[in-house]
């Protein structure tokens, strides 16, 4: 008959405890894996699975759980888990901004929806082009290649009470600044043609002043815009693929 000592129990407690902390952490930021239509079961079910299977091959520090040392540790893997998720997010951010000044350029600003991934009313545009890099994402398995990094993470990173430092912090902090050069990156193609067709109706205002503009251009631009969206993709998903690869160096950065 096997026998447990409140140590013993503790510290086995202590030994799933914390990797399930920040491998949860991560997965509840993460993009696919944090979005709305996702239950919070399941993710907290994926979490415990992972943190089951490599625990007993990480270290873990040898801290009593009910202490202040213990909670300091929780923090850390917090901390670390929501860093390593929001780091990844940039990247589908920064798309979902691209599709947003591209459907200004067009004309398509007015029509919004509900965005699945967060549940808030965002241009259909920028929805569309989410979707898009989210099955691109999932095709390409990207969400396999995240947990792999972050289950591998627990061993060059180990659980303990010192996790991010401020090097580390400030190149998220850097990092960030990706969601404004990513949306420029895949959205300027669009917006440079879209530029071109309205410098073509300026022309035209100056040449036949008497030419009615808002009954022929907004229909005419909205026509363009279509067109410049379909032969846009194959950008958009490139500009994505840089991007995540970018993303996944940070990631491996993160947790060195």
């Amino acid at each position: 008959m096997l026998t447990f000592t409140a140590p013993d129990l503790m510290t086995l407690i202590s030994t799933y405890l914390y990797p399930f902390v920040r491998v949860g952490a991560c997965l509840m930021v993460a993009p696919v894996f944090g979005a709305s239509y996702v239950p919070g079961r399941v993710r907290l079910v994926l979490a415990l699975a992972l943190a089951m299977l490599v625990a007993p091959f990480v270290p873990v520090p040898q801290v009593e759980l009910l202490s202040a040392g213990s909670a300091l540790v929780i923090a850390q893997q917090i901390l670390i888990g929501v860093a390593l998720g929001f780091a990844l997010q940039v990247v589908f951010d920064a798309v979902a901004l691209a599709g947003q000044l591209l459907a200004n350029s067009v004309g398509l600003s007015f029509a919004f929806n509900v965005d699945p991934l967060r549940g808030v009313s965002t241009p259909v545009v920028g929805q569309f082009y989410t979707l898009l890099v989210v099955l691109t994402f999932l095709a390409l398995d990207g969400h396999l290649a995240l947990l792999e990094m972050l289950t591998g993470g627990l061993r060059t990173m180990p659980v303990g009470r010192t996790g991010l430092g401020a090097d580390a912090l400030w190149m998220l902090v850097l990092w960030t600044g990706q969601v404004i050069y990513g949306a420029l990156a895949v959205a300027l193609p669009g917006m440079t043609a879209m530029l071109v067709v309205n410098l073509g109706f300026g022309v035209m205002s100056r040449a036949a002043p008497t030419f009615n503009l808002f009954a022929v251009g907004f229909p005419v631009t909205l026509a363009f815009g279509l067109v410049v969206l379909l032969l846009s993709l194959p950008s958009v998903q490139s500009g994505f693929l840089a991007l995540a690869g970018d993303a996944f160096a940070i990631l491996d950065r993160l947790q060195r």
